[in-house]
């Protein structure tokens, strides 16, 4: 820091601004960085009203009380950091897509950002603040708040392209310089190997979450490759978990330290069925080892002292401080870290019990036993919006027409299942808020009659839509034109009559369960928030 003078009012006061080689300007710069990279090629789902709503709160709070505490004026520099951070994986359900300038929920950001800071003030130990603030603060927003009102940076950002091969420059080649100069290179790789080995066992379990940015829930290998690679837990690694004022000071303190956030981290993932409770949960676990620091401290060896350094400390552990310890100890040693190994693995698929649900197939057989009165041939062609084949490229041609023959299937289904009163078709076919509407109309069929929908298409057109506003899949929308045609049968299935008119809505359909597009719902037309953003 270098000091200047300031005068207001004609009393001087010292203003104290940073060197340039100052750790946090270095930080600031790759999010910074970052940021403008979300705005300009990545399509952050944040506005710049937003960002600097939770930099410029941060900024006047931290300014406010070191000119209280020092009667000097200090840059704000890890305040305006803490800001960042919440701007950067903070979202608010609602927030208009593709408008850079909108100040919705800016409160939020700024009171988020703001509670953060003060964090740092309040939970204190011996003069030091416990937690990183923008790692609590969020993990306490999400919890308060929910997924209805606020929503994590996606661990997703784009397609690898060229903005995001240069985020990934960015991140790593910042991150790597940055952790290196604060001798946090250990602790930074000890967090991501021991989260890679955990959420592998997990992958290879058969977990599963759901995302916004998949039409499929994302499970197996690629759960392990989109999280392990995620810029977003990059980003986690590199600029939060490595708080030099959060973490032991010690080395072997540090590994240790990155290696329980890691475990932690993982067994709270493990049992969330979605990518906000997945992110929340690798956040949380950054907060339950903070909260833990001072143990580290007590227990582990001193900073810089002879037991300091892994290779020592680990045989020390072994040998239980006898240099002429036999193989029988040393065998014992190595016999009980396997033993916490494996207890780790079951641990963590123990866990993750409650996600392996996510992924249940399609009753096809039921499906096959059923008439499906589809022709192809009868349907006509669609037209797919630009953001559609960007999106998933194999929906192209042939891909985009099977979406409408399935979608058409499915509403043919539904109608077979509300005759023949069976509810098992209709949790072939629906999902989510369509099925609980098509169930609702079934128990209420308990008169001799039923009135069911056959529908034909004159007109369809596709897009991507969101039509529930929050990290639970993305999903197509299918703004169709057609005839509908109000059919009343009777318990026996003969049909009584038939009124038509003509409709137009938007079928939401998702790949919800695996690879069939289920039916998610039937909209209004041109209903569903556009997809105008991924992160």
């Amino acid at each position: 820091m270098t000091a200047r003078m300031l005068s207001i009012g004609g009393t001087a006061y010292p203003l104290v601004l940073p060197s340039v080689r100052d750790p946090r300007l270095h930080v600031a710069a790759v999010i910074i960085t970052i940021h403008v990279l979300g705005q300009v090629g990545l399509g952050f789902w944040v506005s710049v009203p937003q960002i600097l709503a939770a930099i410029l709160t941060c900024a006047v709070i931290e300014v406010a009380i070191t000119f209280r505490q020092t009667r000097s004026f200090v840059w704000p520099a890890s305040a305006m950091l803490t800001g960042s951070g919440v701007a950067l994986i903070l979202r608010v359900v609602g927030t208009p897509p593709g408008q850079p300038w909108s100040t919705v929920a800016i409160e939020v950001f700024a009171v988020v950002a703001g509670l953060s800071l003060l964090s740092k003030y309040v939970i204190r130990y011996r003069g030091s603040h416990v937690f990183n603030p923008s790692n609590i603060g969020l993990v306490v927003a999400f919890v308060v708040l929910g997924s209805a009102r606020v929503e994590p940076l996606d661990f997703w950002w784009a397609p690898l392209n060229g903005w995001m091969l240069l985020a990934y420059g960015v991140i790593l080649v910042g991150g790597l310089l940055i952790t290196r100069r604060l001798h946090l290179l250990a602790l930074a790789a000890s967090y991501w190997l021991v989260l890679a080995v955990g959420l592998g066992v997990l992958a290879a379990s058969g977990h599963c979450m759901v995302t916004r940015w998949s039409f499929a829930p994302v499970c197996g290998a690629d759960y392990w490759r989109v999280i392990v690679g995620s810029p977003e837990v990059l980003i986690f690694l590199f600029f939060m978990i490595t708080d030099p004022k959060t973490v032991p000071a010690g080395g072997v303190a540090r590994i240790a330290f990155g290696t329980l956030v890691a475990i932690v981290g993982t067994l709270l993932m493990a049992p969330q069925t979605d990518e906000f409770g997945t992110k929340v949960g690798l956040l949380a676990g950054l907060v339950v080892v903070s909260a833990a620091r001072p143990l580290f401290e007590a227990w582990l060896p001193a900073p810089r002292s002879e037991l300091d350094e892994p290779r020592a400390y680990l045989t020390r552990l072994a040998t239980g401080g006898d240099p002429g310890a036999g193989p029988g100890r040393r065998a014992g040693a190595t016999a009980m870290a396997v033993l916490l190994v494996v207890a780790f693995g079951a641990g963590v698929v123990a866990a993750g019990t409650p996600a392996r649900g996510v992924n249940v197939p399609v009753s096809r057989e039921l499906l096959d036993r059923l008439p499906s009165q589809v022709d192809p041939a009868t349907l006509p062609p669609i037209s797919v919006g630009q953001d559609v084949l960007d999106f998933d490229p194999t929906l192209a041609g042939s891909g985009i027409q099977a979406v409408l023959v399935t979608l058409a299937q499915n509403l043919e289904y539904e109608r077979q299942a509300l005759i023949r009163r069976d509810d098992a078709i209709l949790a072939a076919v629906d999902h989510g808020d369509r099925l609980a509407e098509m169930q609702d109309r079934l128990a209420a069929a308990t008169g001799d009659t039923i009135v069911v929908e056959r529908y034909t298409f004159d007109a369809v057109e596709i897009r991507l839509l969101i039509p529930f506003g929050v990290q639970e899949g993305f999903s197509l929308g299918l703004d169709a034109r057609g005839l509908v045609v109000h059919e009343t049968y009777d318990r026996s299935g003969t049909l009584l009559a038939a009124e038509s008119e003509p409709y137009a809505q938007t079928f939401a359909v998702r790949r919800a369960t695996g690879d069939r597009w289920l039916t998610i719902g039937v909209l209004p037309a041109g209903a569903g928030a556009p997809a105008g953003g991924r992160a």
